[in-house]
């Protein structure tokens, strides 16, 4: 037992005292244990602390891929093209292996059948619209002074109506600005243009030259095993493959369908509209928009209000109905996404890396989601022989 020592009065001596124990509070399992969570954050907001380290970790590596691509564009911009470009014309060179041409040869071949091709719309977009641009810059003139007139008897007043006009007058030659210095954006910035462009043209050779051992190289270093590094590849060159083997076909349709209607009603330079709306295709919606303005415009400054309403008609014919019915017929399965979906990264891709990122949101975006849903798919068929064993 224990004791405590009293002091007692003058003279007395220290009398010892029995001292009671200190009380044990005894805990069932269930109470321990909430006992233990009693300090500790709850779950929810472990679960969001998680998370938003792991936010803050994506976003501070996004913008320091972003921050490496802005440093080394120099090279990577001319690298990307030549893999686009060597991504889709590279069965073509396959073919021709099989046909008995070494793949050197054959991808020789293909590159001067590429550059004779981007020498030829060089020519056309560069050299035809910049030589007529004082002709569409007075056909938007007189758009613009037939759309003030509507606009003040529509009850706007005059300063409006004026703003509007000064601005389709400078929208017009701005497109074709842009649109002239687009083939080159991709490797704006460089040291020399003819730098890029040699480049990209030698880049160009070797992928297509040997991209059957670049990707086995690939698959190797992804850290994955084998077959899902196949799929994960794979999808992402097929889905570059089809899409912009689709566009292609698109393109040239809805320039074949915009240039006959401007020919047929008499809208001038039909022809530059056809290669504009074929080169605009290359950019979602958003080219779609600028070409059927460019048509638009032009007929409206050339012909009066009955053509503008008739060129409008067949842009959108060739750029909705008719194009809805061309687009899965050349795309299939390429591109799977919600039209809201598109526009949005598309004009976010075009803010952070400009043309490049514009053309290439789309078919990257439906790569991702073809792989999330394929490698989804294999992991699944993987798991269930064990679950099925299991139970």
């Amino acid at each position: 037992m224990n004791f405590r020592r009293r002091v007692g009065s003058a003279g007395g001596g220290a009398t010892a005292l029995p001292v009671e124990p200190d009380p044990v509070v005894q805990l069932g399992e269930l109470e321990a244990r909430q006992l233990s969570a009693v300090f500790a954050p709850p779950t929810w907001l472990r679960n969001i602390g998680r998370a938003s380290w792991l936010l803050v970790g994506f976003v501070l590596l996004i913008v320091g891929v972003i921050w490496l691509l802005g440093q080394t564009y120099t090279i990577v911009a001319p690298v990307l093209v030549g893999t686009v470009i060597a991504t889709v014309a590279s069965p073509v060179v396959s073919r021709l292996k099989r046909a008995g041409l070494p793949r050197a040869a054959g991808a020789l071949v293909v590159l001067l059948g590429l550059v004779a091709l981007a020498v030829l719309i060089v020519l056309l977009v560069v050299g035809g619209i910049t030589s007529q641009s004082d002709v569409i810059a007075g056909y938007a003139h007189d758009a613009a002074a037939r759309l003030q007139s509507w606009l003040q008897d529509l009850g706007i007043d005059a300063d409006g109506a004026a703003s509007v006009r000064q601005n389709l007058e400078s929208s017009v030659p701005a497109i074709l600005s842009t649109l002239a210095k687009g083939l080159a954006s991709g490797i704006s910035g460089l040291t020399s243009l003819a730098f890029g462009i040699s480049f990209t043209v030698f880049a160009l050779f070797f992928l297509l030259k040997d991209g059957p051992a670049f990707r086995a190289s690939v698959d190797r270093h992804l850290g994955v095993p084998m077959p899902i590094a196949q799929t994960i590849t794979g999808n992402l060159v097929r889905s570059l493959r089809r899409y912009f083997t689709g566009v292609t076909l698109v393109a040239a349709f809805n320039a074949v369908v915009v240039g006959l209607g401007a020919l047929i009603l008499d809208v001038p330079l039909a022809g530059t509209i056809a290669v504009v709306t074929f080169v605009t295709a290359y950019i979602p919606f958003i080219g779609a928009f600028v070409a059927g303005t460019f048509a638009v415009v032009l007929a409206l400054g050339a012909g009066g209000t009955t053509t503008a309403i008739l060129m409008l008609i067949v842009v959108v014919l060739a750029n909705g109905l008719l194009q809805n019915i061309v687009s899965p017929l050349a795309m299939g399965a390429a591109l799977q996404l919600n039209p809201l979906v598109v526009l949005v990264i598309t004009i976010s891709a075009g803010s952070l890396f400009g043309m490049i990122g514009l053309v290439l949101a789309a078919p990257l975006l439906s790569a991702a989601m073809h792989i999330a849903r394929d490698v989804t798919r294999i992991r699944a068929a993987a798991l269930q022989p064990a679950t099925v064993a299991h139970e």
